[in-house]
């Protein structure tokens, strides 16, 4: 498998994988703060409180999603990594509808706050399973840096698709995202039922694409017996993996990439509202998204050519000083006349954008590569499983982040637009979308530099690799 030509067909096959890992989290990332804050209107404390429990969920959900799929033994036709995708997909789209199915409404938010913590909770535990095993399998379908390019070209243009769409589908069905200061009971009722409606068709159009990608795009390698008596334990799986002092290195970087990926389309539903002053900024947002994702699809492939050229480390900490670049121009518009500017400048992002997205998943699989080496089988979920618990510290470090710029806003108690200081809440959310962001991708880049496996040893431990054909797929 590892010497045979991919086709077309297998490479798209796999690529639709980032469909509904993807579609599914950027709705999440996008819509859940904004609905439960300003729609629901939880109070901030309990927001930032639900958050926090979150994270800590994350830390024992994620680390032993990976492990459990590491320890589990090949089910035939089943397969091993497939079995978890199969089992998590139908629960992963209920909990995408009921994340924005909210039937009450409480004074003081109690009931409100625990409904948001226990969905997030379980969202979360069916999108890990899904998302450890379906990135389990790429270093293991795909052994060489040359299939592994040019699949996830593939995968990353399917991506983009994806983000398309979560970005358009809210702006289609959900016209006000944020109600204004005097929105009626009615008027926020009907745009609960929006948010709704756009969950059951995310749900709907995730299931659609997630079956031919399950029923056709996995070639899972059945795992020798002796290859399986070699995994390390749960516990032992965890301080190797955390010991790795390459891994930690790309896991902090990807853990300030993730941050980017999360506080932007965060912010932006506010930032149109209150920095752009446009009402029903829905419309403007989805263009603007939809901008920048056309961009990332057209630069997807520029990505892989310098990649291949300079070195994907060396290209991943180039697209993070432009992002820092690209982003800047948000902190200097304000006002509605500078909308035309505003799709111009997110559309920009596309570029470092792409470059993020494309490179992450080869450099990882060349982390697990070398750890393969050492333990003589690859423990791909188990990396996956730290990096997925690691990353998503992320967005408590978003939420600490617009927790602290709320407080100075006048927010810090609940959502309150009438009487907060307009320059105030100007010049906080600009931060979020700018300064904080660029203090990520700094600490980003000088862990990539610190990052040893490049160049002369990175041929070296693919020249090993060459010689081990125990761990290719067979």
């Amino acid at each position: 498998m590892s010497e045979e030509p991919l086709t077309s067909k297998e490479k798209f096959l796999f690529g639709l994988s980032s469909f509904p890992d993807q579609f599914t989290y950027q709705i999440f990332q996008f819509l859940i703060f904004t609905f439960y804050f300003t729609v629901i209107e939880i109070p901030t404390v309990l927001m930032l409180t639900a958050y926090i429990l979150w994270g800590i969920w994350n830390a024992i959900n994620d680390p032993f999603l990976g492990a459990l799929s590491e320890r589990t033994k090949h089910r035939g036709k089943w397969g091993k990594r497939r079995f978890y995708l199969l089992i998590s997909i139908i629960p992963l789209c209920i909990m995408m509808v009921l994340l924005f199915f909210v039937p009450f409404s409480t004074d003081g938010k109690i009931v409100e706050f625990f409904y948001f913590l226990i969905t997030i909770v379980v969202f979360e535990f069916f999108y890990t399973l899904f998302d450890v095993n379906v990135n389990a399998l790429f270093p293991e379908m795909f052994p060489t840096e040359k299939k592994r390019a040019a699949t996830n070209l593939f995968i990353k243009i399917t991506l983009v698709v994806a983000l398309i769409l979560a970005s358009l589908l809210p702006g289609i069905i959900v016209p006000d995202l944020v109600p204004d200061e005097l929105a009626t009971p009615s008027e926020i009722a009907g745009i609960k039922i929006n948010y709704f409606i756009m969950a059951i068709v995310a749900a709907i159009v995730t299931i659609v694409i997630s079956i031919p990608f399950l029923k056709w795009g996995v070639k899972e390698k059945v795992e020798r017996v002796e290859d399986f008596e070699k995994r390390p334990s749960f516990i032992e799986s965890m301080k190797f993996t955390l010991k790795n002092k390459t891994f930690v290195k790309f896991v902090i970087a990807n853990t300030m990439l993730w941050y980017c990926y999360t506080i932007l389309p965060l912010i932006l539903p506010l930032y149109a509202e209150h920095v752009l002053l446009i009402e029903e900024g829905s419309a403007l947002i989805s263009i603007a998204l939809l901008m920048a994702f056309l961009v990332a699809a057209a630069s997807m492939p520029l990505h892989r050519k310098l990649g291949t050229k300079i070195g994907m480390r060396n290209e991943l900490i180039l697209s993070m000083i432009v992002w820092i670049g690209t982003l800047f121009p948000f902190f200097l518009i304000s006002g509605s006349q500078f909308k035309v500017l505003f799709i111009f400048i997110t559309a920009l992002q596309g570029f470092p954008l792409a470059g993020a997205f494309y490179l992450v998943d080869i450099i990882h699989a060349d982390v697990i590569d070398e750890d393969a080496l050492k333990f003589g089988v690859k423990r791909s979920a188990s990396y996956y499983g730290i990096n997925a618990f690691v990353h998503r510290i992320s967005i408590i470090l978003v939420i600490a982040t617009v927790i602290l710029m709320f407080g100075t806003m006048g927010w810090d108690k609940k959502y309150d637009p009438v009487t907060s200081d307009p320059f105030l809440v100007e010049l906080g959310l600009k931060a979020i979308i700018w300064i904080f962001p660029a203090i990520a991708l700094t600490i980003g880049i000088l862990m990539m530099k610190s990052y040893g496996l490049h160049g002369e040893r990175l041929e070296n431990m693919r020249k090993e690799i060459e010689q081990h054909p125990e761990l290719k797929p067979t």
